[in-house]
This record gives structure tokens, C-alpha cells and sequence, in this order.
């Protein structure tokens, strides 16, 4: 009996390590048919670790991060040859798109102080391979709003995507504890704290809330508004770290990158590494794991209300934990989930996917509910016209409210991306603020032609990435910045 056993376990051994060392065999190929490392897939900044930055206040901060620009300065962009660089490179000081070009290089830190008193304190948290840019927005409408308006720029962020080889999630809570921690010094209990959280700010920004509940020397928010929120990721995340394996010889240093592409926007990585992927599984792994824990403890109950806009469809993170690993577990807190639809007035000739083409309400627990949720789509299979039907937390009824916008005919869905901006941001926007230029606008290309000719594939260019309906989100943030100005000051 035995003896067929081991034959068996033997010859499963075998074929396990031939798949294994053929699967990076393949990964060694694949990689190498790629182009060539650049200085920016090369040169790893000296970031602040986590113990350093929980150590340190935003003055050292600033200074820390100064150090870090200058580096890249003189290590990347002091050393690129004009003729061997793309004429739109952020790292070309000669390109329209170089950073340091702009009246603000909003890569960087910064603060928004408004007229007066400050009302509150809010801080913003960007996504990954993303800045502080991408928030600036809404840190603006707090600000007059009478909030003063954070926004930290996570290590490993806004230099070059080589710093993203390096970091680690832990250094990007140490990053969120360190912006609370100056904005309650700016801003003092009672008045109001809020975090807002996009992408994988966001999944920072629900860890750090659950973290207070359980340490006194973290200042508790008030509110947390979430955009796209990283509450769960694709699987493969899970194993990225195997696909980088063969980094760890020189040669193959490819390997540590799932995709090398050129750097012409001046705000976001467009190369991503194996790190990138990783970081955010063991992230968002850590923070479903919190929330399963608390929510058996019935600690949740002293979370503070959450409010998050996602998108039905969303490539990057995933709408179905949104729904079930986060707000399947909260309690009746005052909480919303607002979910935006596909455009299911038109079939765009039949080529949506069917997961795309299935309702949205599928994806909800029917009522009632412990959130609020509210749907903004279509009127009806026939209408472009939109509408936000809502439905209350714990009642069965959903009440329907003409939205006054239509579904642009051209898009067939929002992107995870496209949220935060509005359709006039002068780098993502389909209609451009004429009064900012940052060298390039993302958001009007549309090109047709031949593949292969592009230097980026072509469903990049396509990707949606502002918000026809932009307005109605900040509409309903500012609902949220004066309820919750209006709770403190009854308190008071």
C-alpha cells in the first residue's frame, strides 16, 4: 500500500517542479522580450521607513520628501540624454510634461488652508502608482468649505515607479498616521476629522479607522468618504511575488515589473511592478481579515459613517467586495454605498460582456439593508437619461430622483479611475480647463489607426478617466462636510 503511495507522491513532485520551473522559464521569456529598463524602473529613492515616519512631524516630513525629489533630480533626470529620451517624458526637464515645470508640482505634499477659522480638518489619501493629484479636487471644496485639506503623498509615490520596488503597505499607514496626526495639530478635537480614500487610499483609510477602535493615541475620524475603495483586489494579486522569482538574479531584474511603459503623465506611474501588485493584496488581505474580526466582536458599531461612490465596473479593484467585505458588515451607522451603472441604453453593438450587461441590483443583498444605497443609471433601457434611485437603510422601498444629466453616448461605463475627476480637469478631462496646462490632455485623446504604432496599447487611450457625473458626487460629499459640521457644532 505504501509503495504506490510514494511512487504517486514522487511522480506529483516531479510534475509540480517541471510546471514550476517552466512557468518561470516562461516569465523569464515573456520578460525579456520587453523593452529596456530605464532609470526610473532603476533608481530607488531613499523613502522614510515606517518607524521613521511614525517618529517624525510634517516639517521633517517635508524635508524627508525634498530630499527624496532632489535625488530624483540629480540620479534620473540630470543624467537623460534629450535624443534618447521621448519628447513627453516626466522625467525629461526639457519635456512639457516635467513636473517641477508646473505652478504646483502636485506629486508633492501639501496643505490647503481656508479664510478664517477652519470649520474642520480633512485628509486625503491617493490610490496606488497614483499622487496627490488626484484628490485635489475635492480637497479644494473642503477648503471652501472651511476645512483645512491634507494630502500626503504615500513613499514610494510621485518620484519614479522604481520606489514602488521598495515600499511597503505598512510604510503607507505610517504615511496616513503621520497626516492625522498633523491634521488634529492644525485642527484640534472637536472640530470635525474626515478621511477621504481613494482607491487604495481607501483601503487606508478604512485600516486606519479600524486601528483606532482599538488605540487611544489614534485620533478617531469622524467620517470617512471612500472613492473606488481597495477593499479586494484581482486574485492573481495574490501570487504576483512569484512572477518577479526571477529578479532576484540581475539578469533577469525584468521580471521584477508587470508592465513597462513610457512615463508621459506627469501625476501617475504608468510602469507598474510585481511589488505594486503584491502591496495591495497583503493590504487589503490584512484589512478584510480586521474586519471579519471586528465584526464577529461587534466592534464595528463605533465605526464612523462611510460613504463610498464605486463603479459597477471597475477593472482595478473589485465592486463585489466593496459590497460584501465591507458594508455586509457594518451596522446601521448612517452609512452609503453609491454605486454608478453601465449606460444600458445602448448595447454598443452587442459587444458588452455579459457580466457587464447583468443588473446591478444582483450584486446587492436585497433589502433591507444596514446602509443606505442609491443607484444612479439609466431611466430605462431606451433612455439615456439618468436617475438615482435610492433606497433607505432597513426599508424595502426605493424612491426615484431625475438626476438633469444623460449618459454621454460614447461611454458605455465609468472606470475606476475616472471618479475623482471632474470632465474639466485640465489633465484627465474631456473638456479641459483652459486655465491649467500640464502638457498633455489625457482625457481628449481619442485615436484611431493601426496597432503596434501607438507606444501604448490602445485600450489605455480608451479607458474613460473623469466623471460625466462628478457633480452629483461632490454634491453629495458636501452634503456629508455639512451634516457633519452641523452634528459638531450641536454637540458644542
Amino acid at each position: 500500500m505504501l509503495a504506490p503511495l510514494k511512487f504517486w507522491l514522487k511522480r506529483s513532485a516531479l510534475i509540480a517542479g517541471v510546471a514550476a520551473v517552466t512557468l518561470l522559464a516562461w516569465r523569464v521569456y515573456d520578460t525579456e522580450l520587453g523593452p529596456p529598463l530605464e532609470l526610473w524602473h532603476t533608481v530607488v529613492p531613499h523613502e522614510l521607513s515606517a518607524q521613521q515616519i511614525d517618529k517624525a512631524d510634517w516639517v521633517q516630513w517635508q524635508a524627508a520628501e525634498q530630499r527624496v525629489f532632489d535625488e530624483v533630480r540629480r540620479e534620473v533626470s540630470d543624467k537623460l540624454a534629450v535624443e534618447d529620451t521621448p519628447a513627453i517624458n516626466r522625467y525629461q526637464p526639457q519635456s512639457r510634461v516635467y513636473p517641477a515645470r508646473f505652478t504646483q508640482d502636485w506629486n508633492r505634499s501639501y496643505v490647503l488652508e481656508p479664510e478664517g477659522v477652519a470649520k474642520g480638518v480633512v485628509v486625503l489619501l491617493h490610490g496606488l502608482t497614483d499622487s496627490p493629484y488626484s484628490l485635489r479636487h475635492i480637497a479644494r471644496r473642503y477648503c471652501e468649505s472651511g476645512f483645512v485639506a491634507i494630502g500626503i503623498r504615500m513613499p514610494g509615490h510621485g518620484t519614479v515607479p522604481a520606489g514602488l520596488t521598495d515600499a511597503d503597505w505598512p510604510d503607507w499607514m505610517a504615511a496616513t498616521r503621520l497626516a492625522v496626526r498633523e491634521a488634529r495639530q492644525q485642527v484640534p478635537a472637536p472640530a470635525p476629522l474626515h478621511l477621504v480614500g481613494f482607491s487604495n487610499g481607501g483601503a487606508l483609510a478604512v485600516k486606519y479607522a479600524l486601528d483606532s477602535l482599538s488605540d487611544p493615541q489614534l485620533a478617531r475620524a469622524d467620517q470617512l468618504i471612500l472613492i473606488s475603495p481597495m477593499i479586494g483586489v484581482n486574485s492573481f494579486a495574490r501570487y504576483a511575488g512569484l512572477a518577479g522569482l526571477p529578479a532576484v538574479l540581475p539578469a533577469f531584474s525584468k521580471a521584477a515589473w508587470l508592465g513597462r511603459l513610457p512615463e508621459f503623465n506627469p501625476f501617475k506611474y504608468n510602469s507598474f511592478p510585481v511589488n505594486g501588485a503584491r502591496q495591495s493584496w497583503l493590504l487589503t488581505d490584512a484589512l478584510q481579515s480586521q474586519l471579519l474580526l471586528l465584526s464577529k466582536q461587534d466592534a464595528l458599531r463605533d465605526l464612523p459613517p462611510i460613504p463610498a461612490f464605486q463603479s459597477l465596473m471597475d477593472h482595478t479593484v473589485s465592486t463585489p467586495a466593496v459590497v460584501n467585505g465591507l458594508f455586509r458588515l457594518l451596522p446601521d451607522n448612517g452609512s452609503e454605498l453609491v454605486l454608478f451603472d453601465i449606460n444600458r441604453s445602448r448595447d454598443f453593438g452587442g459587444l458588452l460582456t455579459p457580466a457587464a450587461s447583468a443588473s446591478i441590483e444582483q450584486m446587492l443583498p436585497p433589502p433591507p439593508r444596514n446602509y443606505q444605497t442609491s443607484l444612479v443609471t439609466n431611466l430605462s433601457a431606451e433612455s439615456s437619461e439618468m436617475v438615482v434611485r435610492n433606497t433607505p437603510a432597513q426599508s424595502e422601498i426605493a424612491t426615484q430622483t431625475p438626476l438633469g444629466l444623460d449618459y454621454p453616448k460614447d461611454i458605455y461605463s465609468l472606470s475606476h479611475v475616472a471618479l475623482p475627476f471632474p470632465q474639466s480637469d485640465a489633465l484627465y478631462g474631456q473638456q479641459p480647463d483652459k486655465d491649467e496646462d500640464f502638457g498633455v490632455h489625457l482625457g481628449t485623446l481619442a485615436a484611431r489607426g493601426e496597432r503596434g504604432v501607438l507606444m501604448v496599447p490602445m485600450d489605455t487611450l480608451m479607458r474613460v478617466t473623469s466623471n460625466p457625473f462628478y457633480g452629483y458626487l461632490l454634491e453629495r460629499i458636501e452634503q456629508d462636510i455639512k451634516r457633519g459640521t452641523r452634528v459638531k457644532d450641536a454637540g458644542n
